[in-house]
């Protein structure tokens, strides 16, 4: 890591506000006695300086900046400052309107900082997500693997084959178009909800190590599936997983403010909602093998479930 080029990397929106030199017109009234440097007359306070200091050793992973460095940056920043302003750069159309949405980020920024300050997430919002999104579950997830294809057809010929003592794992290698394939159809361990619904009823309804014959139809394709174990889930105590399951609380408490906020407004919205189709669409390009099979697995229906399972594991 070159030290020398660590303050002029973080010379963004942030850390410009942060700093709140005079001639930015963010700060006023700073008195030789609260600045750390004087710039052709205007004072960039020892606030400045430690901010700097802070956020350039975050961004630096606690690795430490030597001091006059940072100084120098400052003096820098604030020399070219001057230099926007000698030239009316800071009049310009585009420059205000930069600057606006600067302010504009930051202030909303500030709300988020504030509320959540103000409203910390307690132990007794914890729990209850602990209750509903663990402390209720348990239940029994399933190893299982699968063989995907395009047609009904094409799914009567795999189980044929089975039937006639074919192994699953290698069928699954030559005539599955998922990308599980190469795994011989492995899916590993996964709980019901973290599979499409007509997926997970099949599983379900399965005994260890049989497989399903007739294909079940998803809108991935046909899948026959092999059932090879399963084990009652049991969830993770509540200390255990306190920490993950906080920033899901805040979020949505977070979000829940927002709503509120919007609720109670009176907003007019005065452009279309929705941009105007292409004269010729395109047809965007799915995901597939270079023999041009899919490559669609029977995946989780919903991000949230699938951070769940993150911390029920």
């Amino acid at each position: 890591m070159k030290l020398k080029a660590i303050p002029f990397l973080l010379a963004g929106a942030a850390l410009l506000a942060a700093c709140q030199p005079q001639s930015t017109g963010y700060q006023s009234n700073i008195t030789k006695d609260e600045a750390a440097i004087v710039v052709n007359g205007q004072f960039i306070s020892k606030a400045a300086l430690e901010t700097l200091t802070k956020e350039v050793t975050e961004r630096a992973r606690g690795q430490k900046i030597p001091k006059d460095k940072l100084i120098d940056e400052l003096i820098k920043r604030e020399l070219l400052i001057q230099e926007a302003k000698n030239k009316h750069l800071d009049q310009s159309p585009e420059i205000v309107e930069r600057l606006a949405m600067m302010q504009s980020s930051l202030l909303s920024q500030a709300a988020v900082e504030d509320y959540i300050k103000s409203n910390p997430v307690t132990d007794a919002e914890l729990q209850a997500e602990y209750d509903k999104q663990i402390g209720t579950g348990g239940g029994v997830e399933f190893k299982a693997r699968h063989i995907l294809v395009k047609t009904e057809d094409e799914a009567k010929a795999v189980i044929a084959k089975l039937d006639k003592g074919s192994d699953f794992a290698e069928l699954a290698k030559t005539e599955s178009t998922g990308p599980s394939k190469t795994q011989g159809g492995d899916l590993g361990w996964f709980a019901p909800k973290q599979m499409v619904p007509e997926f997970s009823t099949a599983v379900a309804s399965l005994e260890n190590k049989a497989y399903t014959k007739a294909a079940v139809k998803t809108q991935f394709g046909w899948h026959i599936i092999l059932r090879e174990d399963s084990r009652q889930q049991t969830p993770p105590p509540f200390a255990a997983v306190q920490a993950q399951l906080k920033p899901l609380v805040q979020r949505e408490k977070l979000t829940n403010y927002l709503e509120s906020l919007r609720s109670g407004a009176q907003v007019e919205v005065l452009v279309p909602l929705t941009d105007e189709a292409p004269a010729a669409a395109v047809e965007p390009a799915a995901h597939s093998h270079t023999d041009g099979s899919h490559t669609h697995e029977p995946v989780a229906e919903t991000a949230k479930a699938e951070a769940t399972e993150a911390v029920v594991k």
